[in-house]
């Protein structure tokens, strides 16, 4: 890939929707302080450029398979948790009574923060919960941060959870999950403003495909294969 192409796919993108506010008041901000005092304006000018970039929203390519999962979130792979429970804002209604693994994804304010559905399926339970603005990166995010959680249920009668967890700086989870909808793999369905978290929740008995301190993009990394037995993912970091 060239130069050009590189910066068209990753930089020269159309923004989401929800940054138009903090775009146009971050360019209102720039003409009003070139106007002002050049330097200062300049600065500002930067300030701008760099919004822009937070809130870009690039074309994916979404691989296609029965039962692929794929990562909701650009970021790191902070941890991998076996025998997690669900969140109980899901599991105390529907009463799988079922264990799964927590695969956690760390998005910093240099990733893309657009969210993507990890599956197809139906929503079968969303719960939105106020909570705190610890660092994302702490396991206790997931349980008292601000959060959006959602439980998917796919063709196959298998369950795959997905949650937006707020973090340090962010201030505002944006979801467009709703019960009883249908969902396809890799289609956006939100934004987390400013650093955050992404938590997904897999059938105990799939292996995850990926491994701690691996980096995925949102739609396209394939976190676990849902009709798959292979064994779990081992790095070497050499």
């Amino acid at each position: 890939m060239s130069l050009i192409d590189t910066i068209t796919r990753t930089m020269l993108v159309k923004p989401h929707p929800a940054g138009y506010p903090f775009i146009g008041g971050a360019v209102a901000l720039a003409v009003l302080f070139l106007l002002i005092w050049k330097p200062l304006g300049l600065i500002m000018s930067a300030l701008a450029g760099l919004v822009v970039y937070f809130f870009r929203d690039p074309i994916r390519t979404v691989p296609q398979k029965e039962g692929l999962v794929v990562a909701p979130a650009d970021g790191r792979i902070i941890s991998i948790t076996p025998n997690h429970a669900l969140p109980d804002e899901l599991d105390d209604e529907l009463d799988l009574g079922a264990t799964f693994t927590k695969i956690s994804i760390f998005l910093s304010v240099l990733d893309v923060h657009v969210n993507r559905n990890p599956i197809s399926g139906d929503v079968v339970k969303t719960f939105y919960y106020e909570g705190k603005f610890l660092n994302a990166e702490l396991d206790k995010a997931s349980e008292e941060n601000e959060r959006s959680v959602a439980l998917i249920k796919t063709d196959k009668d298998q369950y795959v959870g997905v949650s937006q967890i707020a973090g340090l700086i962010a201030r505002r989870i944006i979801t467009d999950l709703k019960q009883d909808n249908y969902v396809i793999v890799g289609e956006r369905f939100g934004l987390i403003r400013f650093g955050s978290r992404a938590d997904i929740y897999l059938p105990k008995d799939v292996n995850p495909l990926v491994c701690v301190g691996q980096r995925t993009l949102g739609g396209e990394t394939i976190l676990a294969d849902l009709t798959s037995t292979e064994e779990p993912m081992t790095a070497l970091q050499i």
